[in-house]
Parts: C-alpha cells; structure tokens; sequence
C-alpha cells in the first residue's frame, strides 16, 4: 500500500503532539492527515482517506484507540493499513500483542525511531 501519494496519518487528541509529530513528518517530505479522536479518524477513512500508515495515540475521548483498531481490523477495506500505536502509561510489548499493531511505540520517543518506522511503509513524494 505504500506510495508517494498516500499521507501519514496521525491521530490523537493532544494538539501539541499532533502538530508536532505532523512537522516533523512534513520536513521529511511526507503529506499529512491529522484526526483528533478515533471517530474523526475513522469517519475520514469512510470518506476515502487512503493512508500509508496510522501513527495513533492509545487514549483519547470519544474513540480512544483500542475502540479504534477494533473497528478498523472488522472492515477489510483497512484492515491492511499499517498501524504504529504509541501511549506512555500502557506496556508495549502486551499492548503491541493486544492490538495487532505493526510496531508500539512507549511515549516519549526518539524522532529518529519513529522515522524509521515510517519509512518501512511509506514512500515520500518525489520533489
């Protein structure tokens, strides 16, 4: 599913994070797609958002991100995207297992990890 024109998609509630982790990704050339909660996230892939894959806080009001995986993984439209969930109070490794993510990340992490993760799915765009 990787592919230049398909954006990173990051989802979680704390703005500060969000944005941060949104500049980050840009300065590496990537397009971004931001939701605030797992329902926001999960009504943008109803519309035919097409990520590479999904950076995702674990919680989060009104759709943490449990609630969310649980919904994407029931529709096989998304169920393929890749999914890198992060949180810094739930144990990566029992979290990781539970969710069926692709990678866990425990919060704070380095900007460099995250990267790397990214790049094994997603192409950027060519300048």
């Amino acid at each position: 599913m990787a592919a230049g024109s398909h954006p990173v998609f990051v989802i979680d509630d704390n703005v500060d994070i969000r944005d941060g982790l949104s500049i980050v990704l840009m300065a590496e050339g990537y397009a971004v797609e931001t939701a605030a909660n797992g329902r926001e996230a999960l009504n943008k892939l109803y519309r035919g958002l097409q990520p590479c894959i999904i950076l995702m806080d674990l919680m989060m009001p009104v759709m943490n991100g449990f609630e969310f995986r649980q919904e994407q993984l029931a529709n096989p439209v998304f169920a393929s995207i890749p999914l890198i969930a992060y949180s810094g109070v739930t144990d990566p490794r029992q979290t990781a297992v539970q969710l069926n993510a692709d990678a866990y990340i425990h919060r704070p992490e380095q900007t460099e990890h995250i990267l790397a993760l990214v790049d094994r799915y997603c192409l950027k765009p060519e300048s």
